[in-house]
């Protein structure tokens, strides 16, 4: 018997959401068929066969939430029917003459030497962390650098490799514990020897119990994480009164922040949770997704903590629709794709940020991170919501190198096969509500940056030069960004560099 279980499904990713079944209760499955589909608050994840089989339990319906390690189901292995007839074969002559109680099952003992497995440096500053789960559990098998455990910290979460080959003879902590930089978490066994008593029967082996977080208790109260100790810690609160939306209904750092900046305002009953309402003959009630949630969130929380402002400007189209006219033949015939706008504006917007830092950069805490890479968010509209694929170093690729990436990511967020890594780290973001034929938006920014850049359709109207009214190709620009951080005459500087730039391609595309 095999169990299907929620893998992990990246960094601070802690549950997700039963989307589909893709096979039903005793239906045969061959090794990495897809069984299940999961829906988290980024992307979807397919979980799959381990071993050929029957499907023999589904634990969790469709629309459940689910945790990383939560049992999903189980499957039958192909050779467990043979193994009943083959014990019931023996002779009954060969029974003892007095029924005995039933042995408890063995525990085999390593052959070897032991293994001690110790929670590794997890980074520049951070003193401890919270034992998030065991991916393993005690009599399995480990191979080197398999991941036994995962450890979150008030910066990252990180896996603990094993650091040799055999077999888990013993875990020392339980999940929810802090522990430290060289604590030992596990034993692992080099190989196995004959069985032994029971672990019920045997003498009590002695663990090593790491500290136990402050707030949790023998009372049952929740584990606190150490970066959610911090954050309340600054901002003077009690973490016990945070609301928690991770695994276990502990506190995350997102729900840590989400807490300390919400207004400062009396609640009202109103404010309440109040049950669904009754839908009427022509309405329909559809569940949110969970990346539909989360950009709700997302953005509302946006709001909610940065003091975000627009501007405004336009721009001439013109050189760059006939620098493509003029080339586009040519740059398919190299380069194998279409010559399209997001390039320029890709660059046009690295040339700006190296120009206006601020821009480029985000807040934590007290302090002002400044970002000397550049990696531009580039905002794609699909059927499940809007995603923002990350562009990575845009400073160092060229024009055909930006659009070859645009055009990849936009196929992977149409296709469904964005990675977590494909959505993670973005320092600014390009959004285009011009395909869609807006005219005029105030983006929000996506967090923790601090400027996003709207795009809208080009119209032609008229201006005028030299005195002279004409008609040009025109498009609105929009920059939102973080007034906390961004002034007023660095955010009209950045969107005059990028005006200058994208109206005069030839001289940015030459750095001069």
């Amino acid at each position: 018997m095999t169990d299907i279980v929620v893998p992990t499904l990246g960094e601070s990713v802690t549950e997700a959401t039963v989307g589909r079944w893709l096979k039903a209760t005793g239906d045969a499955v061959k090794k990495d068929d897809v069984l299940v589909e999961l829906e988290t608050d980024k992307v979807s994840v397919e979980v799959s066969a381990s071993e050929d089989g029957v499907l023999s339990d589904i634990s969790v319906p469709e629309g459940e939430t689910v945790g990383i390690g939560a049992l999903l189901g189980r499957i039958n292995g192909a050779g467990a029917a043979a193994a009943k007839p083959a014990s019931a074969a023996k002779p009954a002559a060969a029974a003892p003459a007095s029924p005995a109680k039933p042995a408890p099952a063995p525990v085999a003992v390593p052959a070897g030497g032991v293994t001690d497995v110790k929670v590794p440096v997890m980074g520049e500053s951070v003193a401890e962390g919270t034992i998030a789960s065991f991916s393993k559990k005690v009599g399995e098998k480990v191979k080197k650098d398999e991941t036994i455990a995962e450890i979150e910290t008030d910066k990252v979460a990180l896996e603990v490799p094993s650091p040799a080959d055999g077999v888990i003879i013993e875990l020392l902590v339980e999940p929810g514990a802090s522990v430290a930089p060289g604590a030992v978490i596990a034993r692992i066994g080099a190989s196995m020897a004959a069985p032994v008593k029971a672990a019920a029967e045997a003498a009590p082996a002695k663990t090593v119990s790491a500290p136990a977080a402050p707030g949790a208790s023998g009372t049952g109260e929740r584990p606190v994480a150490p970066s959610v100790r911090r954050i309340a810690a600054e901002a003077n609160v009690d973490p016990s009164g945070i609301a928690g939306s991770g695994r276990d209904g502990r506190a995350t750092k997102a729900d840590a922040l989400a807490y300390v900046n919400q207004p400062k305002v009396p609640s009202m009953p109103d404010t309440q949770a109040r049950p669904p309402r009754e839908t009427g003959p022509r309405e329909e009630r559809v569940r949110m997704t969970r990346l539909r949630q989360t950009i709700a969130r997302r953005l509302k929380e946006a709001q909610d903590t940065a003091a975000m402002l627009t501007t405004f400007n336009d721009v001439d189209m013109s050189a760059i629709m006939d620098l493509r006219k003029k080339h586009q033949d040519a740059f398919v015939a190299r380069h194998g794709i279409k010559l399209g706008f997001m390039g320029f504006f890709v660059k046009a917007v690295t040339s700006a940020l190296k120009e206006v830092p601020a821009v480029n950069a985000e807040i934590d805490g007290q302090d002002v991170i400044y970002k000397n890479y550049y990696d531009i968010g580039v905002a794609v509209g699909t059927e499940k919501g809007l995603v923002v694929p990350v562009v990575r170093g845009t400073d160092e690729m060229s024009l055909a190198d930006i659009e070859k990436a645009i055009a990849g990511l936009g196929k992977k967020a149409r296709d469904g096969q964005l990675t977590i890594g494909d959505l993670q780290g973005g320092t600014f973001t390009i959004s285009n509500g011009g395909i869609y034929g807006s005219l005029m938006s105030t983006p929000i920014l996506n967090p923790p940056q601090s400027g996003v850049l709207g795009m809208h359709r080009i119209e032609d109207r008229p201006i005028v030069r030299n005195g002279q009214i004409v008609i040009k190709p025109m498009m609105y620009l929009a920059l939102s960004y973080d007034h906390r951080i961004v002034d007023g005459k660095e955010a009209v500087t950045f969107l005059v560099r990028v005006k200058d730039a994208l109206e005069d391609p030839e001289r940015m595309l030459l750095e001069v």
